[in-house]
């Protein structure tokens, strides 16, 4: 049986580029939506090739602590792919979220 971590990835190696989903999604999609911060801890110890920029906070808030530049550097990723986002800096998650419907 997979770890937790391996579950996370599996997860978030599915979403699709221009897509986004959240930590709390991805919790839910684990069996437990109280999981989202331990989501957020796997994805901060993530393999590099990992698309962790495309998980994002429930109202579409970018990582302050995303690798080497934070949210700079997730958003530029973001905009790369053609997510959009709001006039607040916040990811249009209506225009762009992913939810997989599967569990791990």
């Amino acid at each position: 049986m997979e770890n937790m971590f391996e579950q996370v990835y599996k997860i978030v190696a599915e979403i699709p580029t221009g897509k986004v989903t959240t930590y709390g999604r991805i919790a839910k999609m684990l069996g437990n939506p109280r999981l989202s911060r331990a989501v957020g801890y796997a994805l901060s110890v993530s393999p590099s090739n990992l698309p962790c920029h495309r998980v994002v906070d429930r109202n579409g808030k970018l990582a302050d602590a995303f690798f080497h530049d934070g949210i700079n550097e997730q958003q530029l990723l973001l905009e790369e792919e053609g997510v959009p986002f709001t006039e607040q800096g916040l990811v249009d998650l209506e225009a762009c979220i992913w939810d997989s419907s599967r569990l791990v």
